[in-house]
């Protein structure tokens, strides 16, 4: 892992901020989420119950090899290789192959982490919220399996005959105001208020 600098001034106060959006009750989640579709503990021996913490759960999930088994469950044969060497070039590119096999599994990218958010730990914050999102992804492409946070919306189109469309046309929004009551009429703007003692 490369050494990153020590932040100060605005880049510390982002990172700080960063670090405080971390949730672990979402990652406890998704930690429970993924050992119940590879059918193991990512930490064997630890309390699962207990969250695995910020730090330990980057340990885990570093290498890659367990996001692009959890691929392979979710979609059989989406990561054809998984690089089990602890190089750095190796351990980034099966994260680069699992956010591939997002995407192609039908994952927004706007929902997928970064590979360096979780290789060099830079928000782990957005680690956990694309394993959320993924569980979503799985449930909406029929997965059965362990889910993994509320079913995602489906597209629900409203088909109004003409009648009905017409009859909306002679309502008059609120917004637009009312033409029952008192009104306008009679008032000028723009004159000179005249006071007379």
């Amino acid at each position: 892992m490369a050494t990153r600098p020590r932040g100060y001034g605005l880049s510390a106060e982002i990172h700080r901020k960063i670090q405080s959006k971390y949730d672990v009750t979402l990652e406890q989640e998704a930690r429970t989420w993924i050992e119940q579709l590879l059918g193991e503990e990512l930490v064997p021996g630890a309390d699962p119950s207990t969250p695995l913490g910020h730090d330990t759960f980057h340990e885990v999930l570093r290498d890659g090899q367990v996001l692009c088994r959890l691929m392979n469950v979710l979609k059989p044969g989406s990561v054809k290789k998984v690089n089990r060497q602890k190089v750095n070039f190796f351990m980034m590119e099966n994260i680069g192959k699992f956010l591939e096999a997002c995407t192609a599994y039908g994952l927004p990218p706007n929902d997928q982490f970064h590979t360096a958010a979780l290789f060099e730990r830079t928000n782990m914050t957005q680690v956990v919220n694309t394993l959320h999102a993924l569980g979503r992804t799985a449930q909406k492409n029929g997965f059965q399996g362990p889910s993994l946070g509320v079913k995602e919306s489906q597209h629900n189109p409203r088909h109004f005959s003409e009648d009905k469309l017409r009859e909306g046309q002679t309502i008059i929004g609120l917004q637009m105001g009312s033409n029952k009551g008192a009104n306008q009429q009679g008032m000028s703007f723009g004159k000179s208020r005249h006071i007379v003692d």
